[in-house]
């Protein structure tokens, strides 16, 4: 009976070995943003910071590509999460100022500040700059200030970048993550567009 009892504990520890290892649910957040069709089949989330060259960077010249061959056409959605770099004040105020714009003008007052950013960044006084990107959204001097006070916000944001640290690994902007996988630093779209080849399949 000792024997059998062994041979069966044997065979469980066996079986739970080669059992492929599952990856827990990849967490939502209340302030995710999401670029593309809530139920497309592939996602990436891009971890960024306004005052990040590198950030703004792959927002102007690689991100418009990702949109057209990828968001647009439903294959895969972006979710888009604040992980401040840099000043710090100055860069979680910027990441602050487009959720208060609200989820529709979300992106476009976001592209804004990363098309922006050498010129509000490089001034004497970047607050009064970023007030004048979020006027052409909407968002008088009152309500930018407003949003400025919102330590709930300000503390989501906080808390998720250290999420993606404690989590993942994450470290500095830009970083993508791709079918579970990290891809730190800048890609170019080729590197992207073969990471969402392979999570698609």
């Amino acid at each position: 009976m000792k024997t059998l009892t062994r041979l069966l504990a044997v065979a469980c520890l066996v079986l739970l070995a080669a059992a492929p290892a599952t990856r827990a649910a990849e967490p939502s957040f209340p302030i995710d943003q999401v670029l593309g069709r809530a139920d497309a089949p592939v996602t990436i989330i891009e971890y960024a910071s306004p005052t990040c060259s590198h950030c703004a960077h792959f927002h102007k010249t690689v991100l418009p590509q990702l949109k057209a061959e990828w968001l647009d056409t439903g294959r895969a959605k972006l979710i888009y999460r604040d992980y401040p770099t840099g000043p710090h004040a100055l860069s979680v105020g910027a990441a602050m100022i487009p959720h208060c714009a609200g989820p529709e003008r979300y992106f476009g007052l976001l592209g804004l500040i990363m098309d922006q950013q050498e010129r509000w960044m490089g001034s004497d006084n970047p607050l009064a700059e970023l007030k004048k990107l979020a006027k052409l959204a909407g968002m008088g001097e009152d309500k930018v200030d407003a949003c400025l006070r919102r330590q709930d916000l300000a503390g989501a944001i906080d808390a998720r970048a250290r999420d993606a640290y404690d989590r993942l690994g994450i470290d500095g902007t830009p970083a993508f993550l791709i079918g579970g996988k990290v891809l730190p630093g800048a890609r170019p779209f080729e590197e992207l567009d073969a990471a969402l080849k392979a999570a698609a399949k």
